[in-house]
């Protein structure tokens, strides 16, 4: 499959920023923490500098900076690492974006276990939680090169504070160029009858992998891309619950506070059936490759596959 493509959904953003410009955006300004080379919106810089706004290694200062474009009417880009966009910043989040409900969007990279090399210390995987705890806050994670620049044009027709997550690491291009990205929309991406698996983020490619393997096995598993962790698509995880009667959830956070426990919440609440969460079990990561981290923590199809061939028998 020579012709399949590998693109960091960061280089998603920066292109989708550009895109949009293109398109006459004429109220997008974006605002980077001195890391515009790796958050990609260097490729916004490059085309549009007096639209580009570095607030240095300050990054309340960027969320306080976006309140205030946001005021004026313009529709700010805030743009940092996943650790400091939700985690250093997160009181200047929740009190200057959410609490007065400004039309800041947050673009936050490198997040989760595959910011590799880079260590516990860089490896957000708790900026779910963060984020779906602030009243209000919409909390995007695309699959994808064409799901990612989808929600970046999304996020800019929202009005209303949006988080979305983008990754290091390169993942495969799997949707089509017709693809339609809707807030709070999740997708089927297999019909199945025995257990339903919800994946965001690059644990979508894997999930897409695992149905291969476990329908080698006979086993007939629905797949879910779930991008909007907030709101949930509440009605697609019942309907799938409903047909399989098991659910397992797949993400690149901890498996405290994300994905997981909003699925669960649903389904405690509406129809109760066995759940199983595929995450990082509330431990830090550690350096290393991306790829090697991931099937150590478990983010890799086979694991995925082999949860999911437990839990059916």
């Amino acid at each position: 499959m020579a012709d399949v493509k590998y693109i960091p959904t960061r280089e998603s953003y920066g292109n989708a920023l550009n895109e949009l410009a293109a398109e006459g955006a004429d109220k997008l300004v974006v605002i980077d923490a001195d890391l515009a080379s790796a958050t990609k919106t260097g490729i916004f810089k490059a085309v549009h500098p007096d639209r580009h706004f570095n607030c240095g290694i300050a990054e309340a200062n960027l969320i306080g900076t976006a309140a205030g474009f946001a005021t004026m009417g313009l529709v700010p880009f805030a743009s940092s690492f996943a650790m400091f966009a939700a985690g250093r910043a997160f009181e200047q989040v929740r009190n200057s974006i959410g609490y007065p409900h400004l039309n800041v969007k947050i673009g936050a990279t490198h997040a989760g276990i595959s910011a590799g090399e880079d260590g516990a210390s860089h490896q957000c995987c708790e900026d779910f939680a963060l984020m779906r705890s602030i009243p209000g806050m919409v909390v995007i994670c695309p699959s994808d090169d064409i799901e990612a620049k989808a929600v970046v044009k999304a996020a800019y027709r929202y009005e209303g504070p949006v988080y979305m997550r983008f990754g290091r690491s390169a993942v495969r291009v799997f949707h089509d160029e017709d693809y339609t990205f809707t807030i709070g929309k999740g997708e089927i991406l297999r019909e199945g009858k025995d257990v339903t698996i919800i994946a965001t983020g690059l644990m979508v490619q894997e999930a897409i992998d695992a149905g291969e393997l476990l329908a080698a096995k006979g086993i007939d598993a629905e797949i879910i891309n779930m991008p909007t962790i907030k709101p949930l698509d509440e009605a697609l995880v019942l309907a799938s619950a409903k047909k399989t009667g098991k659910v397992i959830t797949a993400e690149e956070h901890n498996i405290i506070g994300g994905l997981g426990e909003a699925v669960c919440a649903c389904l405690s609440e509406n129809y109760p059936v066995p759940v199983k969460r595929i995450g990082v079990n509330d431990e830090f990561g550690h350096s290393g490759t991306a790829d090697a981290l991931l099937k150590q923590f478990g983010l890799c199809a086979e694991h995925v596959a082999e949860v999911a061939e437990a839990f059916v028998k």
